[in-house]
């Protein structure tokens, strides 16, 4: 086996277990915490978040992916980039601590001004962590920030659910979202041993920030549109339906999001290695999207069809709603993977520049949806997002395609058996959902009706990228078993 495919086999497996070990924990916390707090509290903090996701990005300002691409960063690099990370955080925290008021204003609750101000405090927590996760990151080295995850995602789900418990209501969602992010960063900076020193460098900065400031605009124009529909939902409806959206968000962002985080993290760094190599490339970005599009298929299609009676099982009627958002939010969510591989590719190419063209273009044709949003109502603004997000994969496939001569035509005839493989269980499961039964009896049902025709398909077939799944997953196993 290759030095390359065992990096890429060990990356991808303790990013896996990081991801379980991050979202999954806080996913079970989740559910703890929607069946204490209301839609109407989950919806505040919700709000919040709008200004903390467009702050992180602007934070990053693209640095990361500039010293993950520089095959020879130097110590100077990391101590720039830290210092300016740092500076920055500190800045914008100030600017979201004096606009809090207007934030309450602009959405008729008092609440916000002291809760937008303490959450304020994961800004400056967050730029501690920056520069060591690209470390581990450039190094594929997710074994230590699986161990790290691991222990903030349990640890702060214990302050958050105990808070809970307590009847602190809302400011246990603060709890847990701070103590998560200080515990992780404290702990990256224990574990890592990287400490900065006082150098700063006008040269690496401008070289760092050449190739990283279209990456920060495009990653700021996408942030900022994805959490426009929240802005929308909390202004134009109110904060309880803005909670059932989240939290359906955050379950179709079980699969979806989670893997291609994974994809991300370990393809951005493995490909970047082989730049030069535009053979070689092509064979990875062709085997990166077969074997991602199938297990991402198989689960968010499997996730929409058995939507209702998840939700009521795991967090309870009052969540009903959310029921009903989450089977067109999983066929929007569906492409996250496929856009993250073909866009993280114009990175590896060194096209920042048409990696931020191509975010305009996409958002000028994502005005629709919000529209429909504001003048209609939510459902017609998630189904518009979903037609977008096809426009918007041809454009990502179109260019990225094209420097490999790995045409949008030649991926769609990889990904389509996966798409039918997940199309055919998802009918099936959702048929079931027709029969006189309790949720209860009816989820685990679907589940195994589920599992069972997906396994036995792709096992029926013998596809090249389910085999490969298998490879992977019996070779990490053993891995993480041996600890290594």
């Amino acid at each position: 086996m290759s030095s390359l495919k065992q990096k890429t086999i060990k990356g991808t497996a303790w990013s896996f277990a990081d991801n379980i070990a991050n979202q999954g924990i806080m996913f079970l916390v989740g559910l703890v915490l929607a069946r204490l707090l209301t839609p109407e509290e989950y919806g505040l903090i919700g709000i919040i978040t709008i200004f903390i996701a467009v702050f992180n990005s602007i934070v990053d300002s693209g640095f990361s992916n500039a010293l993950i691409r520089k095959n020879n960063a130097k110590d100077v690099d990391y101590n720039t980039v830290f210092f300016s990370n740092l500076l920055l955080s500190i800045l914008l925290f100030f600017v979201l601590f004096a606009c809090s008021p207007a934030i309450s204003r602009f959405f008729d609750n008092s609440e916000l001004i002291l809760l937008t101000r303490v959450m304020g405090i994961v800004l400056i927590i967050n730029a501690f962590a920056i520069i060591q996760q690209t470390i581990l990151m450039k190094r594929v080295d997710f074994k230590m920030q699986t161990k790290v995850s691991l222990i903030a995602s349990i640890s702060s789900g214990i302050i958050g659910i105990s808070m809970a418990f307590g009847g602190m209501g809302v400011w246990s969602l603060v709890g847990q979202q701070i103590s998560r992010q200080l515990l992780n960063t404290g702990f990256l900076w224990l574990y890592n041993k990287w400490l900065p020193k006082l150098q700063f460098s006008w040269q690496s900065f401008r070289e760092l920030f050449g190739f990283g400031w279209k990456l920060l605009v495009s990653e700021l124009i996408n942030t900022t549109w994805k959490e426009i529909f929240q802005v929308v939902i909390g202004k134009c409806y109110s904060a309880q339906m803005l909670g059932q959206y989240t939290r359906s968000k955050q379950f179709g962002a079980i699969f979806s999001s989670n893997l291609t985080t994974i994809v991300q993290r370990v393809s951005y760094p493995v490909l970047s290695s082989i730049q030069d190599d535009k053979e070689r490339l092509k064979l990875a970005y062709q085997r990166v999207i077969k074997v991602t599009m199938l297990i991402t298929f198989v689960c968010m299609l499997g996730l929409a069809a058995i939507a209702k009676p998840m939700i009521l099982v795991l967090i309870g009627e009052k969540w009903l709603i959310a029921a009903g958002l989450l089977p067109i939010i999983c066929f929007n969510m569906m492409l996250y993977p496929l856009h993250a591989i073909n866009l993280n590719m114009l990175q590896v190419q060194g096209r920042s520049d048409l990696f931020l063209k191509l975010e305009i273009l996409k958002k000028i044709i994502a005005v629709g949806p919000i529209l429909l949003g504001i003048f209609i109502s939510i459902y017609w603004m998630l189904w518009g997002s979903v037609i977008t997000g096809f426009v918007a994969y041809y454009l990502n496939a179109y260019y990225s395609g094209k420097f490999l001569n790995y045409t949008m035509k030649m991926q769609i005839k990889d990904i389509y058996p996966s798409f039918c493989i997940g199309g055919v269980m998802a009918v099936v499961v959702y048929a079931v959902s027709f029969l006189p039964l309790s949720p209860f009896l009816l989820l685990p049902l679907q589940l195994f009706i589920g599992a069972g025709i997906a396994l036995g398909v792709c096992e029926m077939t013998r596809r090249e990228e389910y085999i490969e799944i298998k490879t992977i997953a019996l070779s990490a196993l053993q891995k993480i078993k041996n600890g290594r």
